[in-house]
């Protein structure tokens, strides 16, 4: 196993130790990145190219807030 193989192996450990704990934060992280979103297109004046017209804050805290639900729901 080279060196980058250990480090994502102990990184997921880590993670899925972590979300084992603290089942609801990533479900609030999700939320908080939906919220982001919504404020970010309502807000006049913001201008921020891709991020605005892809809604990545949309997406990324609806995947978020998924795999923390399946994660929670495994790892409990």
């Amino acid at each position: 196993m080279n060196k980058l193989d250990l480090f994502f192996s102990r990184l997921i450990d880590r993670i899925s130790d972590y979300i084992s704990g603290h089942r609801g934060v990533p479900i609030l992280i999700g939320v908080a990145l939906v919220v982001l979103n919504y404020l970010l297109l309502i807000i006049p004046g913001v201008q921020l190219g891709f991020v605005e017209t892809t809604n990545l804050f949309l997406h990324l805290g609806v995947i978020v807030g998924l795999l923390g639900v399946l994660l929670g729901d495994a790892l409990g």
